[in-house]
């Protein structure tokens, strides 16, 4: 499966997919203007992805902001990673800096409603 390798903006994040390499990567800000076109190829190829996933797939979120559209995308990113968890183990890394609770808090509110294996790790 082709990598989804999109660099990052100053408001949208670096997506970084690689089955082949068995890492997943989602970083930095997401502040798109509209977030559902931006999200749009990402959930494609997650979707693709599902089919024929990894026996682990290893889900790292490391962003630093997003806004509330974001975090609808974010959400339609950790249920289709629910679904994959039904059939191939996932783990879902959830990074944020050690003085941003915001974050924090947000990864523990998502480790609640989402059933996977969540980590969060702060840095």
């Amino acid at each position: 499966m082709t990598p989804l390798i999109i660099e990052p903006t100053s408001d949208t994040p670096k997506i970084y997919f690689d089955a082949n390499k068995g890492y997943f990567e989602v970083a930095n800000l997401s502040l798109p203007e509209d977030a559902i076109e931006f999200y749009k190829p990402v959930m494609a190829w997650l979707n693709e992805y599902k089919q024929n996933s990894n026996t682990l797939t290893v889900f790292n979120f490391k962003l630093e902001y997003f806004n509330t559209a974001s975090s609808k995308q974010i959400i339609q990113i950790l249920l289709l990673l629910e679904d994959i968890h039904k059939s191939n183990k996932v783990l879902v890394k959830w990074h944020y800096k050690d003085i941003d609770e915001d974050m924090q808090d947000l990864g523990e509110e998502y480790a609640d409603i989402i059933e996977v294996d969540f980590e969060l790790v702060e840095y």
